[in-house]
């Protein structure tokens, strides 16, 4: 691959962090796709500036799918959006460390935005099934958790502008996803707890604009999740777009080898492009 379309590493984390040297699993870290073209020129004359998507990949708390991942990214990166990959820690560490990880990721990419481009109030957070849960549950609960190495939490805010949800894990109280719950929680999980990573209970007016994808009759994680979670947006107010198509099987990414479900990355792109940022995220 050319070094001029080598995604560029940043750490999340600092040098001496307690986040940083895990056994078996890289260092958590956002892989970097800038966009092939410039950004659109301002009426105002204001410096434009790229909107930006940090891409959460699933795995069930277990793994990181690589379809997930690289490809979205750069699907993003050619329709003119910033991207980032959020390599986060997943199983054998649980909770709060993948959490830890994506909030710091919004933050960090807020704190770097000037310098690489990026517009700070156009930043989405993206995630598919347990990336969508990990996502989802920053979006709607910033700040459950400070991690003490996170020197960015008391000077920008993890909440996202927008959230996109590709067959998200939502609840792990209904229709729970045993594999995420084991995962992320360990055999005996703390009921409170589960409740607090639910994200369809925590909706409320500060909750970004959201996108979300699902498939009828996902056999690994229920339609029921999205559809709960869309329900919560609409008793708070909170703009929706959900996309539910009748048959697919978990896990499609892009699905660009489904015919019947390859147009829902256009369909994100024109969401994108016509969605206002929240201006209370």
């Amino acid at each position: 691959m050319p070094d001029s379309l080598r995604p560029r590493l940043i750490p999340l984390w600092p040098e001496g962090s307690a986040n940083r040297g895990y056994p078996g699993q890289t260092d958590p870290h956002l892989e970097f796709y800038a966009p092939v073209a410039a950004p659109a020129a301002r009426t105002d004359g204001s410096v434009a500036l790229w909107p930006a998507v940090i891409v959460c990949p699933g795995g069930g708390y277990s793994f990181l799918a690589p379809h997930e991942a690289a490809p979205v990214a750069w699907m993003l990166a050619r329709h003119g959006i910033a991207a980032f990959v959020c390599h986060y820690r997943f199983a054998p560490y649980r909770f709060p460390a993948p959490y830890a990880d994506v909030a710091r990721a919004v933050r960090l990419v807020r704190a770097m935005s000037r310098g690489l481009g990026i517009d700070p109030a156009r930043l989405g957070l993206m995630g598919f099934s347990a990336g969508g849960h990990a996502a989802v549950t920053v979006a709607t609960r910033p700040d459950l958790y400070h991690d003490p190495d996170d020197d960015l939490t008391d000077k920008l805010s993890a909440r996202p502008n927008r959230t996109i949800l590709a067959y998200p894990v939502v609840s792990m109280i209904a229709q729970r996803h045993e594999g995420c719950l084991l995962n992320l929680l360990g055999p005996d999980p703390d009921p409170a707890l589960c409740r607090a990573l639910s994200a369809d209970l925590w909706v409320d007016a500060y909750t970004p604009p959201t996108f979300i994808f699902h498939t009828a009759d996902d056999p690994a994680v229920p339609v029921g999740h999205s559809l709960r979670y869309a329900a919560a947006c609409d008793a708070h107010s909170v703009p929706f777009e959900l996309h539910v198509y009748a048959h697919g099987h978990h896990g499609v990414g892009l699905a660009q080898d489904i015919p019947a479900l390859a147009n829902w990355p256009q369909l994100l792109l024109g969401w994108l492009s016509s969605r206002p940022a929240n201006e209370g995220a």
